[in-house]
């Protein structure tokens, strides 16, 4: 996780994003987790994201995260360069394997597009968390 936020900070840092925003697809995941593969489904999710991250480059963020009290309720913020990247994206091995292993794992699943509001100072707020 902390590698896919490295390589996020440094594609802010020179400006990539700036570049791209109007082209960039932006999606958070609701996904709904079967308790008792919670554990399998959070390693083979956490590898997908690593994966996706550091072997793709028009993917800027796959950082997954589940909420503090309801740990079974993963949100994942999904950043690509644009809607080529994404297309690419699903037909990797890494992410075929990610959703053929854990099919039976979900119980629920929502994807929202979403439109960044101010792309432009992305930058900083990553070159804040580095700084850390």
């Amino acid at each position: 996780m902390k590698n896919s936020l490295l390589f996020l900070l440094s594609l802010l840092c020179f400006g990539t994003l700036a570049a791209q925003k109007n082209s960039m697809l932006i999606r958070v995941s609701e996904i709904e987790i079967d308790s008792s593969a919670l554990d399998a489904y959070k390693r083979i999710l956490q590898e997908e994201a690593a994966a996706s991250v550091r072997l793709e480059p028009g993917v800027i963020s796959i950082y997954p995260m589940y909420q503090k009290d309801r740990p079974t309720q993963v949100r994942i913020l999904e950043i690509y360069a644009d809607r080529a990247a994404y297309e690419a994206h699903l037909k990797t091995p890494h992410f075929l394997k990610y959703k053929t292993t854990t099919q039976k794992m979900v119980k629920a699943l929502r994807l929202l597009d979403m439109e960044a509001i101010d792309a432009e100072t992305m930058p900083a707020i990553f070159r804040k968390l580095k700084a850390q």
